[in-house]
C-alpha cells in the first residue's frame, strides 16, 4: 500500500500554486496524497488526481474561523490513514502537531512567510501573542522545515537556533501552448499592457501609487489580476480619476488563465513597501510568473526581490513610490530597445534556472529521509 501524506492549509486550495506543485510532486514520487483546505462561496471547483476535502466552515474568518478549522482539522488529521502530516503555515500547525504526537507520526512544517511578522496582526498585540506561543512552543520541536527563502530561514535561526531548508515558490517549466490572442482576452491592440497579479493585492504593497500613475501613461493598459483587501478602494479611485478605460480588474482565475493574460504583457509590476519585516523579505509567487511569461519586472528594492532583478539583470527598480517617479520608470521600461533586448535574453536564462523541476529537490530529500 502507497504511504499516505495528509496536507493541509487553511486556504481554499483554488491558487494556491505552491501546495499543488508540493502534492503533485509527492504524488510523482509514489505517495498516496489527501489535500485539506475549505471551501468559500466563491471557490473555483478544483480537479486533482488524488483526493481533496474542502471543509465547509460556519466561520470565514478571525479568532473563531482559525479555531473551527484547527479542530476540525485535528480529528479528521487523528482519524485518518497517514503516514506522514505535512502543514502549511502556523495556522495549521498546532492541529497538525497534536495530532503527529498522538499517531507518533513525522511531521513536515513548510512556512510560507512569517507569519507571526504578517501586518493583519501588528495591531492586534493579544491575537499576536496567541500566535507567538504556539509556535515558540512547536517550532523547536520540529525536524523538517521548510521556508520560502533565504531571509525568512535566518529570521527563524536567530529565533530558534534551528536550520531551515528552502524552498522557493518557483513554477514549473512552462509548457509549450497555444495562447488565446488578445482579441479572445478582450485586450487592447494598440496599448502597451502592463500587469500586477496576485492573490494578496494589499493595502501597502504599492498598488494604489501605480493606479495613480496611471495617469501620466495615457498609452498604458494596467491589468491587475486577483483578489485582496485594498481592491474596492483601487476601484473607486479608478472611477474618480476616469481611468475605468485604461485600468481594469480581473478577478482571481485558475493558473493557466491568469498566464495567458500574463503572456500579453510588457511589464509586470511587484512594489511592495518596506513597511513591515513580511513584506521586507517578501519573495512574491508574481515575480517568477513573470520572468516565466518571459516580461520584465519593475520592483521596489525589497531584499530577496533585488536579488533576483541583480542577478538575473531582468529589469528595473523605483527609488519611491511618488506616482510620477513610477510613471516614469514604467514608461523607461516600455520604451528602452536596448534595456528591452538585454531583458529578453536574461529572461530566457532565468527561466532555465529558476524552475520546480530544481527547486523540488529539497523535498524529495525529506521524503527520501523520513523513508529512511
Amino acid at each position: 500500500m502507497k504511504k499516505r501524506v495528509l496536507i493541509s492549509v487553511t486556504n481554499d486550495l483554488s491558487t494556491d500554486q505552491r501546495v499543488k506543485k508540493v502534492c503533485n510532486s509527492l504524488f510523482d514520487l509514489g505517495y498516496d496524497i489527501y489535500l485539506i483546505g475549505r471551501v468559500l462561496p466563491d471557490s473555483i471547483p478544483l480537479k486533482r488526481p488524488y483526493p481533496i476535502l474542502r471543509m465547509n466552515l460556519y466561520f470565514t474568518k478571525g479568532a473563531f474561523f482559525y479555531a473551527e478549522y484547527n479542530i476540525r482539522l485535528f480529528f479528521v488529521l487523528l482519524f485518518s490513514r497517514v503516514d506522514v502530516y505535512h502543514a502549511n503555515d502556523l495556522d495549521t500547525l498546532l492541529a497538525n502537531f497534536l495530532a503527529s504526537k498522538i499517531r507518533r507520526k513525522p511531521l513536515v512544517y513548510d512556512s510560507h512567510e512569517y507569519f507571526t511578522g504578517v501586518p493583519e496582526i501588528q495591531d492586534k498585540p493579544i491575537v499576536k501573542a496567541i500566535w507567538q506561543n504556539i509556535e515558540k512552543w512547536i517550532f523547536p520541536k520540529l525536524k523538517y522545515i521548510f521556508t520560502v527563502n533565504k531571509s525568512i530561514a535566518n529570521l527563524y535561526k536567530s529565533e530558534y537556533s534551528k536550520a531551515l531548508r528552502i524552498m522557493r515558490n518557483i513554477p514549473q517549466m512552462q509548457q509549450v501552448e497555444i495562447y488565446k490572442s488578445k482579441e479572445e482576452l478582450g485586450l487592447p491592440i494598440n496599448k502597451q499592457i502592463v500587469i500586477t497579479q496576485g492573490a494578496g493585492i494589499n493595502i501597502d504593497r504599492g498598488i494604489e501609487e501605480a493606479v495613480e500613475a496611471m495617469q501620466y501613461l495615457p498609452n498604458v493598459y494596467f491589468l491587475i489580476i486577483g483578489n485582496g483587501d485594498v481592491i474596492p478602494q483601487l476601484k473607486k479611485r479608478v472611477l474618480e480619476l476616469k481611468l475605468e478605460n485604461q485600468v481594469v480588474f480581473k478577478g482571481r482565475m485558475p493558473y493557466h488563465e491568469m498566464m495567458q493574460y500574463t503572456h500579453h504583457a510588457l511589464l509586470g509590476l511587484t512594489l511592495d513597501k518596506d513597511t513591515n519585516i513580511n513584506y521586507r523579505f517578501s519573495l512574491p509567487n508574481k515575480l517568477f510568473d513573470y520572468i516565466h511569461a518571459g516580461i520584465p519586472v519593475l520592483a521596489t528594492k525589497v531584499v530577496e526581490v533585488k536579488n533576483i532583478i541583480d542577478s538575473y539583470k531582468i529589469g528595473l527598480f523605483i527609488d519611491n513610490h511618488e506616482p510620477k517617479h513610477i510613471a516614469r520608470q514604467v514608461q523607461l521600461a516600455l520604451e528602452d530597445s536596448l534595456l528591452r533586448k538585454e531583458w529578453a535574453l536574461n529572461l530566457s536564462k532565468a527561466q532555465e534556472e529558476l524552475h520546480w523541476g530544481h527547486e523540488e529537490k529539497g523535498l524529495k530529500e525529506v521524503y527520501s529521509e523520513i523513508e529512511r
